[in-house]
């Protein structure tokens, strides 16, 4: 299966990981702490996702967020992909390491 390399370099994938984690810490605020980065930073990202998707996302409520049935079939599709990937980068990682000579 081929990929479209076109529609993948339009699209910022760091995107899809703050999507994750929003999805997981249930929160906007968390999920910038959990990253290292700034709340408005957070907000910004899933505003181009909203848009991207034509869907909000998530619902506030009350200091939290709720998964709309859209981000819930995202996460689902999406999780484990990117758990796919962090092993295959945490796989050649740790192979750089074990392979690199001595000091």
């Amino acid at each position: 299966m081929l990929i479209d390399a076109q529609i993948l370099q339009k699209f910022d994938l760091n995107t899809l990981v703050t999507f994750l984690v929003v999805y997981q810490e249930r929160g906007v605020s968390k999920a910038a702490k959990r990253l290292n980065v700034t709340q408005p930073a957070v907000s910004n990202v899933l505003g181009k996702l909203r848009w991207r998707f034509d869907d909000p996302l998530f619902i506030p409520c009350g200091r939290s967020v709720r998964p709309t049935s859209k981000a819930d079939l995202i996460a689902q599709k999406l999780a484990p992909a990117m758990i796919i990937l962090q092993g295959l980068i945490t796989a050649d990682t740790m192979h750089n390491a074990a392979s690199a000579p001595p000091p």
